[in-house]
């Protein structure tokens, strides 16, 4: 497809809550698509739910068991071939951010080769004009809920950079349970000027209490990043408007790293709750650290960054205490081992699906019933750079 650019231009031009129509339109012109239709990830990452109703399409389909799935799954083409139409499956990814699926329905004898790149752009192109269009509309928000969110959920939600990132040197993933119903977990990321910073939360309470508590601190620790603070700064910035708030009476715990993407090397500041662990190899084990006050405990808490490396190949997994505390019937914490167990388990999954399938072994741990608490798993691969791997 040569028409990549007038494509885009079609997108940009476009009404926020026009994006399928233009998309469609295209496809229709290049492609001579019968039609096309647009699903995006629901937010428990168990559904894909489509834009825009549709006569005779189904509302909402399994990720785990639906040709739409299995593209969103593999982050690849899916085609399926009828007697009269040629369904093609199109996974819709910004920067690691797998946002749905496109699906095009094509004539029976269309031949995919000299199409597939042209329309992997279209895909590319799609998903930053999703990402702006938010802004604007309510369309693609609302296409992502299978069920109502709570008032604490969606301001969590909105807080978030989204739920996975990819670059040359990286690629990390994040997921929250229960998905329509969180209050205090939380993560944050921020890549640039060679560094990633990733911070995991965990605001004490329930519901709207915690909500706004966990709100006032990731934007304490953003303001402070933005100005140039060094980590231990950042937490103390953060650890004095906590406090002028609440005057003690409420905390939040939270791991901030700061990786340099040349070296791996890390810095960290652990100031309560959320912990890390290390895949190395068929190896994995607890990074521990120094253990710091929470933010918002006490005024002036000075706090003192340690420092770690990362190696290329190396998977560090992030839990908030809703997943390493939460015990089996016989009284087991999945911390101890259960959680060993499953990230070996999903050594082969890309960092996309792991803290999924981790939470899906912490529910069979825990057994019958809803968890106590909301659960929170961050996954980090760490590739280096061309430097680092040779070393």
């Amino acid at each position: 497809m040569e028409e990549i650019a007038d494509i885009e231009q079609a997108f940009r031009r476009a009404a926020p809550h026009r994006l399928v129509h233009v998309v469609e339109e295209a496809l229709r012109k290049h492609c001579g698509a019968l039609r096309a239709e647009l699903r995006l990830a629901d937010y428990g990452l168990r559904s894909l739910q489509l834009v825009e109703r549709a006569e005779g399409a189904d509302p909402s389909v399994p990720i785990h068991d639906s040709p739409q799935g299995r593209a969103f799954d593999a982050q690849e083409p899916y085609v399926l071939r009828e007697d009269d139409a040629l369904l093609l499956h199109l996974p819709v990814t910004v920067r690691g951010e797998r946002l749905g699926v496109l699906t095009a329905v094509l004539p029976p004898r269309t031949d995919l080769r000299p199409l597939l790149p042209g329309l992997a752009e279209v895909c590319e192109a799609l998903g930053h004009e999703i990402l702006v269009a938010e802004r604007d509309t309510d369309l693609y928000v609302l296409a992502r809920r299978a069920t109502r969110l709570t008032l604490a959920a969606e301001m969590q939600w909105q807080l978030l950079p989204g739920r996975s990132c990819a670059r040359p040197e990286f690629a990390l993933a994040a997921h929250l349970e229960p998905a329509y119903a969180i209050f205090g977990d939380n993560y944050d990321w921020s890549v640039s000027d060679g560094r990633l910073t990733l911070t995991v939360t965990n605001g004490m309470g329930e519901g709207i209490d915690a909500a706004l508590l966990t709100n006032l601190a990731i934007n304490a620790l953003r303001n402070a990043r933005r100005g140039g603070l060094a980590l231990a700064d950042q937490a103390a910035l953060a650890d004095q408007a906590v406090y002028a708030q609440y005057r003690g009476d409420a905390h939040v715990s939270v791991l901030l790293l700061c990786f340099d993407l040349a070296t791996g090397e890390v810095e960290a500041v652990d100031a309560g709750s959320p912990r890390m662990w290390r895949l190395r190899g068929s190896a994995v084990e607890p990074v521990g650290f120094e253990a710091q006050l929470p933010l918002g405990m006490f005024e002036d808490t000075v706090y003192v960054p340690e420092r770690f490396t990362v190696r290329p190949g190396d998977r560090l997994l992030f839990g908030s205490d809703g997943v390493y505390a939460t015990e089996s019937p016989a009284g087991e914490s999945y911390g101890d081992r259960a959680l060993a167990r499953a990230l070996r388990g999903t050594r082969l999954l890309p960092p996309s699906q792991v803290p999924q399938a981790v939470l899906r072994e912490l529910g069979a741990h825990h057994g019958a019933g809803a968890l106590d608490d909301d659960a929170l798993v961050v996954c980090l691969d760490w590739y280096g750079t061309a430097s680092t791997v040779a070393l």
